[in-house]
């Protein structure tokens, strides 16, 4: 079965905007997110701290210390932005194991969504360093005849983006429904696995690409303060 039927059912309109079974899931996943996180501040202790509140600060310091790899001195800076997306897709990408669910991010609607959160990222955070004029000027650089090029690069990257995570997630629970079809479910375990390690593969994945581009408007802000 496809598209879950208690989410068909629960979708509605608002005026001309559909609110569809992706939508609603992710709602259902932000609550639940919002939720462990409120839950796991709630009561935090340096004596005595539960086992939730180590698990947490171990996912917060993992999350820096690779944010800080990849962009030495950012994590703090970085660390809001990036974690949320490493953690939001990690999770949207599970939920396609749960029975009755299907990924959300095997909608383009919303990996395009996030493709173009991280273009507006990239693009705070340069203007936020830089201003807005010296910003916009770095794109005329070295050359403005090669405006068009700049232009170009930041419209596929985001392109690629959407695209890439969309594919993977859909491929995947296709070829998981396809097995299945096949197979039955004489090796459901293998599979499951298989997808859970590749949910969280991708979710690395386009959080690092986030984190390549936005590392690459910090640095190239520092390359033209030393000239």
């Amino acid at each position: 079965m496809q598209a879950p039927e208690l989410l068909d059912w629960l979708a509605f309109r608002l005026g001309p905007l559909s609110v569809g079974p992706t939508v609603l899931t992710t709602w259902l996943l932000m609550a639940l997110l919002g939720g462990a996180a409120w839950a796991g501040t709630r009561r935090m202790s340096v004596a005595a701290p539960s086992r939730w509140q180590l698990a947490l600060e171990a996912t917060v310091l993992a999350l820096r210390d690779a944010i800080d790899n990849a962009a030495p001195g950012r994590a703090a800076q970085l660390l809001p932005f990036i974690g949320t997306l490493w953690l939001f897709i990690g999770s949207a990408n599970l939920l396609g194991v749960v029975p009755g669910l299907h990924s959300p991010t095997g909608d383009l609607s919303l990996t395009a969504a996030l493709a173009l959160t991280v273009f507006g990222a990239v693009h705070w955070f340069g203007i936020r360093i830089d201003g807005l004029r010296a910003y916009l000027r770095h794109y005329l650089d070295p050359n403005p005849i090669l405006l068009p090029f700049h232009l170009l690069g930041e419209i596929t990257r985001t392109l690629a983006l959407a695209v890439r995570l969309f594919g993977n997630i859909m491929s995947l629970e296709l070829a998981a429904l396809l097995v299945l079809l096949v197979a039955g479910f004489l090796a459901p375990v293998p599979l499951l696995m298989l997808h859970i390690v590749e949910a969280l593969v991708q979710a690395y994945i386009f959080g690092m690409l986030a984190l390549v581009y936005v590392a690459g408007a910090l640095q190239s802000h520092e390359a033209r303060t030393k000239e």
